[in-house]
């Protein structure tokens, strides 16, 4: 009888022998799974079970918005807030016209409470709360029907969720087991079910995938889907743009690009373009973009924590939004182009978003699930990771109970304003507490631990091991695979 020997290349990488926050953990269920138990061949594959325990938290995080859905949403403003339960989903079932069967985007919202005369989300967006709407039965009182109408998103959403989970699984080969980190982020079950912002972070997680597998094409078309839902993955092109440039890649960009436009195109041309009096641009689709510029400083954001201090309304917040965000990705491409090595796609992907969360002119509490995917993908490990989430872990709690303050009258029952200040800069520093790892993680690529086993870009696709072809700097002199290539002047030559 003959032994099969086993490539150790070719088995996945086990958290718990990497990592001790992980190996402490896995205490919990019996300890850390020896050499013999990857021998075997299961049903419970590392997909499969990060999947299950991805559906099992946004269960916990649906148990946690209990109270709201028993009153909560309908009893007062605060019952919400200091149960910390609270949703868009069932306010705008009725604030936007879906309980009359208002068409997003065509129709004016009769009567809208805030003056919202159209939908104010992107168009794919829309199309998913108008789907969920679609499958809510209209009868019964206003309160049942919202309530069901925030299930169905629920259940949709939930959907989303286990799309993510297998997503980051498989974009990194040998480290399927990293996507425990989403499935288990506390701030993934708590946010989940806020707003419709999953579903804009599946299809962007999806697009990640796609071009780990080296379809530029494929990977284009989802981020441009993904942008019709929500504007933050429009932002993942400029990562690839800056690694394609270094890399010499730049057809494959292009690729992806034009599928991004184009998807982009298919979903919001229909929408956009009116016949009605002459070609012109429909007001309901123009309501995204033109309420994304004129909202005033807004919850979670460091602007608004300055201009509570120093009682200054900063009517020209854009211009300071945008000029801080140009710098930062100023100093994301010097990055990109000067380190020793390539950093890696979700590295700079992740540092972008960053960025942009950081410097918004609004930080609302779900807007976590846009980093989540993406930090466990940049910087896997469970210490830094766990450090960052009790941060927006407790800017969850911050802004509802600072609403809640603003909202009991003079009781001020909840967090006052100088407590919710502190929240923000909390979920702030943990933010760039973690930026910095990654940072580093890019300066001295042997910190990487990804990296560790003699990888390169394992999310990189056609960037993956792929040498030089533009760099600046130090990095001239200090190629990870030079192979027959040389550098002059700041471009490495076959």
């Amino acid at each position: 009888m003959t032994s099969v020997r086993r490539d150790p290349g070719a088995e996945p990488v086990r958290p718990t022998a990497e990592d001790a926050v992980a190996a402490a953990g896995s205490e919990l269920i019996g300890g850390p799974a020896g050499r013999r138990a990857l021998l075997g061949v299961s049903w419970w594959t590392p997909v499969r079970i990060i999947a299950l325990v991805a559906i099992g938290m946004f269960a916990l995080g649906m148990v946690q918005k209990l109270p709201c859905y028993n009153g909560g949403w309908f009893l007062g403003a605060t019952a919400q807030y200091t149960h910390a339960c609270y949703s868009d989903m069932p306010h705008l079932y009725a604030g936007r016209g879906f309980a009359e069967n208002v068409v997003p985007y065509f129709d004016r919202i009769p009567g809208a409470a805030d003056g919202m005369d159209y939908l104010e989300y992107p168009v794919l967006t829309g199309l998913f709360m108008e789907v969920a709407a679609r499958l809510t039965p209209h009868s019964g009182s206003l309160q049942h029907q919202e309530q069901i109408y925030w299930m169905v998103n629920a259940g949709m959403l939930m959907v989303c969720a286990a799309v993510v989970a297998v997503c980051v699984s498989r974009t990194h080969r040998r480290r399927p087991w990293d996507a425990l980190l989403v499935a288990l982020a506390p701030a993934f079950a708590l946010t989940a079910t806020v707003n419709w912002d999953l579903f804009a972070v599946a299809l962007t997680s999806a697009g990640v995938l796609m071009w780990s597998r080296s379809r530029p094409l494929a990977a284009g078309v989802l981020l441009g889907l993904a942008t019709a839902a929500k504007f933050y993955p429009v932002l993942l092109l400029g990562a690839l743009l800056l690694l394609c440039l270094r890399a010499g890649r730049l057809r494959a960009f292009g690729t992806a690009l034009g599928g991004a436009l184009g998807a982009w195109l298919v979903v919001n041309l229909p929408v956009m373009i009116s016949s009605r009096g002459g070609l012109h641009i429909r007001e309901g689709w123009l309501t995204f973009y033109t309420f994304s510029r004129d909202r005033p400083v807004d919850f979670g954001s460091i602007w608004l924590v300055v201009s509570q201090r120093t009682g200054d309304p900063l009517d020209n917040v854009n211009v300071y939004a945008t000029l801080l965000m140009v710098l930062a990705c100023a100093g994301i491409a010097a990055l990109v182009l000067c380190a020793p090595r390539r950093p890696r796609l979700a590295q700079i992907a992740f540092l972008i978003v960053a960025a942009f969360v950081i410097t918004n002119k609004v930080y609302s509490p779900q807007y976590v699930l846009w980093l989540i995917p993406l930090a466990a993908l940049a910087r896997p490990r469970w210490r830094d990771f766990l450090v960052w989430q009790a941060c927006e872990a407790m800017y969850f709690l911050g802004i509802w109970m600072y609403l809640a303050y603003t909202g009991s009258g003079d009781q001020h029952r909840g967090l006052p304003p100088e407590g919710y200040q502190l929240a923000v800069i909390v979920h702030v520093l943990g933010t760039l507490y973690l930026c910095a790892l990654v940072v580093w993680d890019a300066l001295v690529p042997e910190r990487d631990v990804v990296r560790r086993d003699g990888s390169d870009d394992p999310s990189g696709g056609v960037l993956d091991r792929a040498p030089d072809a533009f760099v600046l700097g130090e990095a001239r002199h200090a190629a990870a695979y030079e192979g027959p290539a040389r550098v002059e002047w700041g471009v490495r030559r076959e």
